[in-house]
Parts: C-alpha cells; sequence; structure tokens
C-alpha cells in the first residue's frame, strides 16, 4: 500500500453513477410489479448491497486502505428502461473514497443485475464513472459530463 502516514487529515468525498439498461419488456414488468420479483424488493436490496460494497471496497481491491466511512449514500432512480445509481461517501481521512464510491455503484448495478436476471440475461451494465471527488490533493467535477 502507499504511505499516506504523512498526509493531512481532510474531509474526502466521492460520487460515482452506475447505469444498467434493461430490456424494455423487463423495465415495464418490474415496473408494473412496483420493482419487487421473486427475490424481492429489488431497488431496496440494490441500495443496501451498494453500502455494503463501499465498506467492503478494501477487502474487494488490493492494496486499498481501509478506511471508516461517515456516510455511504446511493440513490437508485428509473428512467423508461435504465437504472441510474449515484453513490456518495465521505470520511475524515488521509486518502480519498473514489474507489468505496465506484464500488458502491457498481456491486448496487451488479445487485440489480442479480435481482433481475430471471426476467433476461440481456440487461447491461455499463458507464460506471468518478462524477466528483473533494478533499485532499485536487477536486474533481464532471458533473456536467453527466448524463444520468
Amino acid at each position: 500500500m502507499v504511505d499516506v502516514g504523512a498526509k493531512p487529515v481532510t474531509r474526502r468525498t466521492a460520487q460515482a453513477t452506475a447505469r444498467v439498461t434493461f430490456p424494455a419488456e423487463v423495465a415495464d414488468a418490474l415496473h408494473a410489479a412496483g420493482y419487487v420479483t421473486p427475490k424481492g424488493a429489488v431497488l431496496t436490496v440494490a441500495n443496501i448491497a451498494g453500502v455494503m460494497g463501499a465498506k467492503a471496497t478494501s477487502h474487494l481491491i488490493p492494496l486499498c486502505h481501509p478506511l471508516s466511512l461517515d456516510k455511504c449514500a446511493i440513490k437508485i432512480r428509473m428512467e423508461d428502461n435504465q437504472a441510474w445509481i449515484d453513490c456518495t461517501v465521505s470520511c475524515r481521512g488521509s486518502t480519498g473514497v473514489e474507489m468505496e464510491a465506484l464500488t458502491g455503484a457498481s456491486v448496487a448495478a451488479l445487485t440489480l443485475y442479480d435481482m433481475c436476471k430471471a426476467m433476461s440475461h440481456d440487461i447491461v451494465i455499463g458507464e460506471i464513472r468518478l462524477v466528483r471527488k473533494t478533499g485532499g490533493k485536487s477536486d474533481i467535477d464532471h458533473t456536467d459530463q453527466h448524463s444520468g
């Protein structure tokens, strides 16, 4: 791991998004069923999985520092046949939380796929990206490029 011991402790935030595209008939069926499948409440389970994924990042990605997160918020919004996942993470620390935000969005997307795969295997997970990060040496803001 990189030695971050000399870096100042600051408030670190990161926001990542992921997009899941469903076949139109699957999106229609999900909407008609209130987003509940035989596996359960699709959006709720994906939300919880995203938070768990963000918290487990250092166990999943080699060389990531384990971080004590102050916040992890997952928002999932359906637009037509697409789910847009937004994961915002923050902590006070000496290294950034970009990987936690990206992992949270990714795990939520994978969970949507898992919850709905019995309806179709033509579900596409795409466009997982860092939207914003603050704290540390540099800030990044790609919100003007965010299409979801």
